[in-house]
């Protein structure tokens, strides 16, 4: 979870590889209007958000039937990710992070992605960072590609105790 930008994608569809998981990119579950309305700079509101919420968790519902899934969705709110763990039931957070320069610099060198640099500090607005007893962990991704992607193995090795 975390702002767009910050790596979500291509360190959750690494985990969903390294620990055999199905991947699920929570991009391309956003309606027609919600993409459109993104890539038009306009934010999406709670009640854009909730639908599309809403067909992640039966997606996940669905796929963990095979096994472990690992998601990347910005999941901004805290009351977005008590959706999750409602609805999905054993649900572990990896919060991505990073200071909004870095961030600006990881949107402005990828190419063909919908969410505009525009929408940056709307997101940064929106987001409520995981507090203490959400049991969260928390991953600063301005350390190289690989210490992240390694980190977020250990951990979620450790939490559905995985063998290495």
């Amino acid at each position: 979870m975390g702002v767009s930008g910050v790596g979500k994608s291509t360190i959750a569809s690494s985990l969903a590889a390294r620990i055999d998981a199905q991947f699920i990119e929570a991009d391309d579950y956003h309606s027609s209007e919600n993409r459109t309305a993104m890539e038009q700079g306009n934010p999406l509101d709670d009640k854009m958000r909730l639908p599309w919420l809403l067909s992640l968790c039966s997606a996940a519902e669905t796929a963990r039937d095979g096994g472990h899934v690992v998601m990347a969705c910005s999941a901004l709110k805290r009351q977005y990710r008590d959706l999750f763990r409602t609805h999905i039931g054993h649900v572990q957070f990896v919060y991505l992070h990073a200071c909004r320069e870095a961030i600006a610099r990881r949107m402005s060198e990828r190419s063909g992605h919908f969410m505009p640099l525009s929408l940056l500090d709307t997101q940064i607005a929106v987001l409520e960072p995981p507090t203490s007893d959400e049991g969260v962990i928390a991953i600063d991704v301005t350390a190289p590609k690989s210490e992240i992607e390694n980190e977020v193995e250990e951990s979620a090795r450790k939490i559905l105790c995985l063998e290495t």
